[in-house]
């Protein structure tokens, strides 16, 4: 299972926001490419990188931060918000992004993703963020009556690189992951799901490899931010 350390942009800088809500986010690092490489030189093998502002903006917002963490770091990274349309998915990954991360998307235009997965195999995964099994989109902010299992399936043949399931409720709350649902989805669909969503220790990453489900990894910020969460030691523990 994959530890993947989350560097949400807001404004140009790396914060976590408490349950998806702009006016709750505390700033970790004013240089978000200087916080990639110290995870990078932890050891990590992979970067999942959020634009808030794009989220919310539909459109990406912290592109120059983004840029500037993939000129530094030679670790394959994933980003989510703001990405809407063929043009941006095409630009990001000429940039040298591994992935993009489609999610408001993928309830308004499911159309869009297929077209996408089709013409860039294993570079397009979907981000389903919910609230109580419900979808919700544009930066969390509109809650929606689709069902995260019944999104997820709808990708079953579309070759989407992977599911990024969050539990917004556990989100930068520092309470755990919502195991049960993570698991209860990853077993749903043959899609690789990566769980999202109140990593906050140890514990938890142990708690969601070994959960029977055989999830393909797990994104950890606050945590990580906080010491809560040792990344060398917790690559260590996964790699074993």
């Amino acid at each position: 299972m994959i530890l993947y350390p989350a560097i949400d942009l807001k404004d140009g800088q790396a914060v976590r926001l408490l349950r998806g809500d702009m006016d709750k986010s505390t700033v970790f690092n004013d240089d978000p490419a200087t916080q990639a490489m110290e995870f990078v030189e932890a050891g990590c093998e992979w970067l999942h990188l959020v634009d808030l502002n794009g989220a919310f903006a539909g459109e990406p917002v912290n592109a120059a931060a983004v840029e500037a963490i993939l000129d530094r770091c030679k670790v394959p990274a994933q980003l989510g918000g703001g990405i809407r349309d063929m043009a941006t998915i095409e630009r990001w990954l000429d940039k040298g992004l591994q992935r993009v991360i489609l999610g408001t998307i993928a309830v308004e235009n499911p159309d869009l993703v297929r077209e996408a997965a089709k013409a860039f195999p294993g570079h397009v995964a979907v981000g389903i963020d919910a609230r109580n099994g419900r979808v919700a989109t544009k930066g969390w902010a509109e809650e929606t009556d689709v069902m995260v299992t019944d999104l997820a399936r709808s990708f079953e043949d579309a070759g989407v690189a992977a599911i990024i399931y969050t539990d917004i409720n556990r989100d930068g709350a520092m309470q755990g992951p919502n195991v049960e649902a993570t698991a209860d989805l990853a077993r749903a669909v043959s899609i690789p799901v990566i769980a999202s969503g109140g990593v906050s220790s140890l514990d938890d990453l142990i708690a969601l490899r070994d959960c029977g489900a055989g999830l393909n990894g797990a994104i950890s910020g606050r945590a990580l931010y906080d010491g809560a969460l040792d990344l060398a030691e917790a690559l260590a523990v996964l790699r074993a």
